[in-house]
């Protein structure tokens, strides 16, 4: 569920900015849909780098992925996640293999949701309805963004075409006209409900499925959830990235869940059972006699679904000496003879008898 982006680069984790561009306008080049029509392999390849080099391209984000695994382990919406490309290549890689088919491969941009999510939601699993902002086509223009009744005009600058053409050399360029803005009309008319931008901003309420054995970072994708582009664009994708907030007694590492728990000294000592809880239930735990305190006690499958579907991780319990802290007379002078008798009066130890059986016959003629 979690992606190694420097691995997708094919880059050192050293990286410098200058070589982390290089890489990626190499592989964004080699997969780029252009070069690989009808190749769902190579499209998902260039969605897979381009959404690297979101992250790693980003100073802070890429700060946040090497500590945290994640780029941001905040909340909130963002909108036009991991579109990278034009920024680094503008209308070249088009120029060179034409923009038409471009113009028809376009697409929303994806939105992104940061979703906090309970320790035993992301164990277990859940359904959480969200309500996110979206922009739905206008229902007056149908997304032309013109004024129902009038008509764009034709670019004079392009002819209509959304593209001038250049020669330099051997080479025959074209670039997308800035007038139009590759679209080969102007609208002198803009519609009035959504004040020409072909869309109109409204709510969305949705159900998020979260599976069993999530973490901090994992992100859901929710197909065609984004936001809707101009005219027959297809709509974007929802990401929704999850963050799971902190337990007050369980604590997390991978698919292992810990806890820490204080037993008295005298079960320590003279062993026996503790009764310690899980995410399902209480079970209780048998202590040798002699325990040490940081003592650690494994149990099998009661921790996190492994993401692969397959199994759970362990309960790790840390066994810590409980120190009371408010004494009464009567256990201050218990502990005091204790301390003799378990050493020589001086402080030393004395190994006549092994500290159980003195525990045990101290206490017994209490």
């Amino acid at each position: 569920m979690r992606k190694d982006y420097y691995d997708l680069l094919g880059v050192p984790r050293t990286a410098t900015d200058e070589e982390l561009k290089k890489a990626y306008r190499k592989l964004a080049l080699t997969y780029h849909p252009d070069r690989n029509p009808g190749n769902k392999g190579a499209e998902e390849k260039f969605k897979e780098i381009n959404e690297a080099y979101a992250v790693l391209g980003d100073a802070e984000k890429r700060s946040s992925y090497d500590r945290f695994g994640t780029a941001e382990p905040g909340g909130g919406f963002d909108v036009g996640f991991g579109r990278n490309f034009d920024d680094i290549f503008g209308d070249l890689f088009s120029d060179f293999f034409g923009g038409t088919q471009r113009r028809r491969q376009r697409k929303g941009d994806d939105l992104r949701y940061n979703l906090d999510i309970e320790f035993e939601e992301a164990i277990f699993g859940t359904e959480r309805e969200i309500e996110i902002p979206k922009d739905e086509r206008c229902p007056q223009c149908k997304g032309s963004r013109i004024e129902p009744g009038f008509q764009p005009v034709v670019c004079k600058q392009c002819n209509g075409h959304g593209q001038l053409r250049y020669s330099q050399g051997f080479f025959t360029i074209n670039k997308t006209c800035e007038a139009c803005n590759g679209e080969g009309h102007i609208i002198k008319d803009p519609c009035k409900m959504c004040k020409g931008r072909g869309s109109i901003r409204t709510k969305k309420n949705l159900k998020v499925n979260i599976p069993p054995g999530v973490d901090t970072g994992v992100r859901l994708k929710m197909r065609g959830e984004g936001a809707h582009g101009l005219h027959d664009t297809v709509p974007g994708d929802l990401y929704i990235v999850l963050s799971v907030k902190e337990h007050h007694i369980f604590e997390r590492e991978g698919d292992d869940i810990i806890i820490h728990t204080e037993v008295q000294f005298p079960l320590l000592c003279l062993g026996g059972e503790i009764t310690v809880p899980t995410v399902e239930r209480e079970t209780t735990i048998k202590l040798a006699p002699g325990t040490q305190p940081g003592k650690s006690y494994r149990l099998r499958g009661l921790g996190a679904p492994k993401a692969n579907g397959y199994g759970r991780g362990d309960e790790i319990v840390y066994v810590h000496a409980k120190v009371p802290t408010n004494l009464t007379d009567k256990q201050k002078m218990l502990l005091e003879e204790l301390s003799k008798e378990l050493t020589n009066g001086d402080g030393a130890v004395t190994h006549t008898k092994g500290m159980k059986e003195r525990f045990k016959e101290f206490f017994d003629h209490q």
